[in-house]
């Protein structure tokens, strides 16, 4: 008996060692299995963060000498000859003067060998069609300036303007990659070395429409029509989602109908934005026949879209409500209707108001819906009112990705740092209200 417990022992004891090295070796390639997850996982991380500063970076380098802009000083002679009007003009006549012809006279002093017709051209393209407009408004503000002579900063031709603005050598044409003309960078680097060129801060591009001259655009029109776009989408799908969401969560009874209402929703989030788009060229324009390119129309569209992300958080947001409130709330004698407005909904609204704004941030950033309904179109004017025709900044960034002028490039990347930095507000404020009001139960 001994001799066979003995041997059982022997047994166990040579296959042990075999067992313990099995579960090492499976231990190890566990951990070596987790050791190379882990590493893709920082891999991934590290490159998605490298992609993404390389984009930013190229956009900020791109965009930043949009903020500035340079300027050439002129000393104008406001001749009432020059101008073609009277002693004492009247406001029409102001507005009709040949201010250009000032301009040009003043460019013609400063550069008298600029004598044929084609060189005369050349040197007017130094100036912008701008100075035109600044002369008009300082010269029509104060009508006593006629007769004397103007000091006026006036704005620099786009090409001229981005030379400037990197730093180029004016002195070596040779170096310099622009389609201006030797005699122009010569004509430059005069104006240079008299003190008459100068970069400042751009503020026309924060106070000025679009237009077809790159220095003079702009991006206020746009900036308004997204604000309005984003008017009339939270004033429409903000109260329709919380009130279908308190109906779906508090209300509705648990059938195939609101099953049905329910998948459709979430079908809905998933739905191309531009299928969006399509419904309200096809009901909204050609049924409704309201205005096109018009804020009320786009604000419509992006309700539509943005109406189930609301609806889905704002019912994450009701149902995190715990239910011991709403039984104390109907212990005490309230109604349905009481125990949802004065207990849970007050509860909610912080998430309910985080995934609103999310919807907005999406709603600011969608262009495809926006150029169905015809909010692609050139508008300079600043819209006043929803119904006026307007565009909005995504928009305009495609519109001035599609201009081959190096100024327009400038502005397209600065377009884009000004959306992202609305976006990044809008997150941000998302954030800081679920941080501020959210309730651990």
């Amino acid at each position: 008996m001994s001799n066979v417990t003995q041997s059982k022992a022997d047994v166990e004891s040579k296959e042990r060692p075999e067992t313990t090295s099995l579960v090492r070796r499976s231990l190890k390639k566990r951990y070596a299995a987790e050791k190379r997850f882990r590493a893709y996982g920082i891999f991934a991380i590290a490159a998605s963060l490298g992609f993404l500063v390389i984009l930013l970076t190229s956009i900020i380098s791109k965009g930043w000498p949009a903020f500035t802009q340079t300027f050439v000083k002129l000393d104008v002679e406001l001749s009432v000859d020059t101008l073609g009007v009277s002693e004492s003009p009247t406001l029409n006549e102001l507005r009709g003067a040949n201010y250009g012809g000032a301009i040009k006279k003043t460019m013609r002093d400063l550069f008298p060998d600029a004598s044929s017709r084609r060189d005369k051209k050349a040197l007017y393209a130094l100036i912008s069609t701008g100075a035109e407009y600044e002369l008009f408004d300082r010269v029509s503000e104060n009508p006593e300036l006629l007769g004397t002579t103007l000091s006026l900063w006036v704005p620099a031709d786009d090409e001229l303007g981005a030379i400037v603005k990197d730093g180029e050598d004016l002195s070596n044409p040779d170096s310099i990659v622009t389609r201006m003309s030797d005699q122009q960078i010569a004509w430059g680097k005069q104006l240079q070395d008299n003190g008459q060129l100068d970069v400042r801060f751009n503020t026309t591009f924060f106070e000025n429409g679009d237009s077809r001259e790159p220095e003079l655009a702009g991006i206020r029109a746009a900036l308004m029509g997204s604000a309005f776009t984003l008017l009339i989408t939270f004033c429409l799908s903000f109260p329709i989602a919380v009130a279908a969401a308190i109906y779906l969560e508090e209300f509705a009874p648990q059938n195939r109908w609101t099953d049905i209402v329910e998948v459709n929703i979430n079908n809905l989030a998933a739905v191309p934005s531009i299928v969006f788009g399509l419904l309200g060229l096809a009901v909204f324009i050609n049924f409704f026949h309201l205005p096109r390119s018009a804020p009320l129309v786009g604000g419509i569209v992006l309700s539509l879209m943005t109406l189930p992300t609301i609806i889905i958080s704002s019912r994450a947001a009701l149902k995190a409500v715990p239910p011991s409130i709403r039984e104390a709330a109907r212990g005490l004698g309230a109604s349905d209707l009481q125990v949802v407005t004065h207990h849970v909904l007050p509860l909610a609204m912080p998430g309910i108001l985080t995934g609103t704004i999310i919807g907005l941030a999406q709603a600011l950033g969608e262009t495809a819906p926006l150029l169905m309904i015809g909010m692609v179109a050139f508008i300079v004017d600043i819209p006043q009112t929803v119904t006026d025709a307007a565009t909005v900044l995504p928009v305009q960034v495609y519109l001035w990705a599609d201009s081959p002028e190096r100024a327009f490039v400038e502005k397209t990347s600065a377009a884009i740092m000004v959306l992202l930095a609305f976006l990044v507000v809008m997150n941000a404020v998302a954030v800081l209200l679920r941080k501020r009001f959210e309730r651990r139960w």
